[in-house]
């Protein structure tokens, strides 16, 4: 080897000897970095009943690094697929597709939920089976289906980047990137995922107005059939009739008379939860197409459809499903075309654009 280029060489090394210290000793020599509170916003009629572990506060750094993670493919096993392949801001986070493609080409067991309002969540999934976003969060990275990687080869992989070591300084005061600092900083982002400002919430601050025909949809939505006092229903405010559209309950809803599917019943073992799932909100429910724990409605007219004319009689069918009719004497809703439209047209009230569009949930890597 030429001496010149040799010595250029050696020159090269040293200087890199004498910065690698230096930045090591950047990270702890500094006293410890102290994360900013995020200040999670929200209405007071989504009540205060949050879910936020003592050991994870929600901080502007850990919810930097949550984002960025949640767009990370690294965190899969072909580097092909990231959180958000399977939950698209733009349709809610959830895919558009009845079950989601994994790593190994296979699909998913079941359908995309919506990331919307998880803060109050307290059973994940449709069967419930995870008690908070940081337990969740490991099934879909590891699952061979969804993006099949353990935690240690992904905690290799970002390890591999003095980007992601800063971020982790930041969000937890030191570099270090291990397996429980990703599903942390996963749930962190994904607590922030709040959406309030669709038009019926601006209608319950009483800054909007609702049609005539989403009005009669509220109000049918909301009431539970009654004939024989002249009023009628659509019955969904039982497990929908909170101002975030869901309650925390697992119904079997009438969709097959022996269910394919076990839901919550692989979870408790109990024969009475067979075909029971969780209730998902019906926030920005227009866009989450398609519908059911399988996807099999294309379309709300086909939901409409099934709730008012073809629940399946099974053991363990919703009691509030049962012979609900807004005829005497009745065995379904019976609900008339133009009351399912107006019902229709008050779900597409529950879009709330700005969430879709909010650039604090959308791809950081991606650069304008």
């Amino acid at each position: 080897m030429p001496r010149k280029k040799k010595k250029y060489r050696i020159l090269v090394w040293g200087i890199l000897g004498f910065l690698f210290p230096l930045f090591l000793f950047s990270f702890d020599s500094h006293s410890p970095h102290q994360p900013e509170p995020y200040l999670l916003v929200y209405p007071a009629y989504f009540g205060g009943r949050i879910a936020v572990p003592d050991d994870n506060p929600t901080t502007i750094e850990g919810v930097e690094l949550g984002r960025m993670l949640f767009y990370e493919t690294k965190l899969s096993k072909n580097n092909q697929i990231s959180c958000s392949s399977c939950h698209q801001q733009k349709l809610a986070f959830t895919d558009g597709k009845s079950f989601s493609d994994g790593v190994d080409g296979g699909v998913t067991k079941r359908n995309s939920m919506s990331l919307a309002n998880l803060l109050w969540v307290r059973n994940l999934f449709w069967d419930g089976r995870s008690k908070s976003l940081e337990e969740q969060a490991v099934f879909p990275l590891t699952d061979p289906h969804e993006m099949g990687q353990s935690l240690e080869e992904s905690v290799k992989k970002l390890e591999e980047s003095m980007e992601y070591k800063d971020y982790f300084y930041r969000a937890f005061g030191s570099p270090e990137i291990n397996e429980k600092r990703i599903v942390q900083a996963l749930a962190q982002f994904q607590r922030t995922l709040i959406s309030a400002d669709a038009p019926y919430d601006r209608y319950l601050n009483g800054t909007h107005e609702l049609t005539a025909m989403e009005l009669l949809g509220l109000n049918l939505f909301m009431n539970n059939p009654d004939p024989r006092n002249g009023v009628r229903g659509a019955n969904c405010g039982h497990c929908h009739g909170t101002p975030k559209l869901y309650k925390e309950l697992f119904h079997n809803n009438g969709l097959d008379i022996i269910p394919n599917d076990p839901g919550r019943m692989e979870v408790t073992g109990q024969g009475s939860d067979l075909g029971r799932f969780r209730v998902p909100t019906l926030r920005n429910i227009a866009v989450t197409a398609p519908y059911m724990h399988d996807g099999r409605f294309q379309t709300l007219e086909e939901v409409l459809d099934h709730y008012n004319e073809h629940i399946q009689p099974s053991e363990t069918l919703s009691p509030f499903l049962r012979n609900v009719s807004n005829e005497m004497g009745g065995t379904s809703l019976q609900l008339s075309k133009m009351e399912k439209n107006a019902i229709i047209a008050f779900l597409h009230t529950l879009t709330d654009s700005t969430f879709l569009t909010n650039p604090k949930f959308s791809d950081p890597h991606i650069k304008n």
